[in-house]
């Protein structure tokens, strides 16, 4: 064997490779990277737009947070302002009432006061007439007022 033809037949058979490789098994070869390639491109392309959303719906969630614990303290405020409200009208309504029973045991005790007026009127008017009745009966003189009587009748 010579050597020349060895390393002849060697680069042909080399050359028969490289082209084999190049027109059979090389474009599936590329056309598999390129295709995991853009793969790979659009699955960052996805993650990078997934962290972009994810970074805005946390900013959307803080703000929702936010505007729902600022809602949260005016619905306290006003709660907390109702319930002063409820509470002095409470009061204003209890000192209403209260004021509207004192003067009804008021007028109930003027009633009992001209009640009991009138019951020791009536007494004493008995009173003095049965006085002045005794008085009248011990000191009436017939005659005396009879003379009275005479004169007041001829002055008339």
């Amino acid at each position: 064997m010579n050597i020349n033809f060895t390393l002849i037949a060697q680069a042909i058979a080399f050359a028969v490779l490289i082209w084999f490789t190049v027109k059979f098994v090389w474009p599936p070869l590329l056309s598999a990277i390129e295709t995991r390639q853009k793969e790979i491109a659009d699955g960052l392309a996805a993650a990078q737009e997934g962290k972009s959303a994810l970074e805005v719906a946390a900013k959307k969630s803080e703000v929702t947070l936010n505007e729902a614990k600022q809602k949260a303290s005016e619905i306290i405020g006003q709660a907390e302002k109702r319930g002063s409200q409820i509470v002095e009208e409470a009061k204003g309504n209890a000192k209403a009432e209260g004021e509207r029973i004192i003067a009804s045991a008021k007028a109930e005790i003027d009633q009992e006061v001209n009640r009991a007026k009138e019951g020791l009127r009536s007494q004493v008017s008995a009173l003095a007439i049965a006085g002045a009745e005794k008085i009248l009966r011990k000191e009436i003189d017939a005659k005396a007022h009879s003379e009275m009587l005479s004169k007041l009748a001829a002055e008339l």
